[in-house]
């Protein structure tokens, strides 16, 4: 008989995984995030925020942290007890590091790029950027659930298709 695991409070071990610095291995690290998430039973919004600050954390560290021969790595930390997740992507180019700015920088309007550091800004709680030695860096995204008791939802398989 299979019962649920216990709900273990404090930080559940993190997910880490080096992925090559090509579009493809940012579209895997969205859909490893996406996979992961559901599998810890984090509730289906954190999810779908996360989602989309992944693959655009992921984006920006293929476009512009990437350096021939190295990879970036994506890392989740989800701490029920606080009521966080952490998305951490590390990339090898310490010497490009993101500029908070504000939303009306006079970015071209029909431009295809440009506005992705304000959509993570915009979905997570707060996000930085700190070293990631010896010479990369880490770009850093905190989602806080509605509550610390619901970032892991129902842990059920859902019904719906």
């Amino acid at each position: 008989m299979n019962h649920a695991a216990p709900h273990v409070a404090g930080p559940v071990h993190p997910f880490t995984q080096l992925l090559s610095a090509t579009r493809r291995g940012a579209r895997l690290a969205r859909l490893l995030a996406v996979t992961e998430l559901r599998s810890r039973g984090v509730s289906r919004e954190l999810t779908e925020r996360a989602e989309l600050v992944v693959a655009e954390l992921a984006a920006n560290a293929v476009l512009h942290g990437r350096v021939p021969g190295r990879c970036f790595r994506l890392t989740l930390v989800i701490d029920p007890s606080a009521g966080r997740l952490r998305v951490e992507v590390s990339d090898a180019r310490g010497d490009l590091r993101p500029l908070a700015f504000p939303a009306d920088t006079g970015v071209d309007p029909l431009s295809t790029s440009g506005r992705g550091l304000a959509l993570v800004a915009a979905l997570a709680d707060h996000w930085d950027c700190v070293p990631h030695p010896p010479s990369g860096k880490t770009v850093r995204a905190d989602l806080l659930g509605p509550s610390p008791e619901h970032i892991v939802g129902d842990r059920r398989p859902s019904t719906a298709r």
